[in-house]
């Protein structure tokens, strides 16, 4: 499964999570969507930094926030922030033991370089 972020018009954010909650009610396997309504709110939640921690998480596999900022050569604070940002985003689950993990084999990014009225 992958997770697909991207610039959507506004309302659509609303269909896309119409359409998964259908789709896990059916038992099917669907992409995770998370949208924004513009390229600087999805690049204000995610800054390359929060992108780099979503690449060495998921290289890392199940890690507790501590061994995650020690891979990133990271401030544990700062990466605690991120980790907590993201994963109210969906894009990193807990676990019942604390663990954090990205639950995507990968994540697209799309911004039109045009709104369609």
């Amino acid at each position: 499964m992958k997770a697909i972020i991207e610039v959507s018009r506004r309302g659509s954010v609303f269909r896309s999570a119409a359409q998964q909650v259908r789709a896990a009610r059916r038992g099917g396997s669907t992409d995770f969507r998370l949208g924004f309504e513009s390229a600087r709110s999805l690049f204000a939640e995610l800054t390359p930094a929060r992108l780099d921690l979503l690449a060495t998480l998921r290289g890392l596999g199940p890690c507790s926030v501590y061994a995650l900022a020690k891979a990133a050569e990271r401030n544990y604070s700062n990466v605690h922030t991120d980790v907590s940002r993201l994963e109210e985003l969906g894009l990193v689950v807990r676990s019942d033991d604390g663990s954090v993990s990205v639950p995507f084999e990968s994540v697209e990014i799309r911004v039109p370089l045009a709104q369609v009225a």
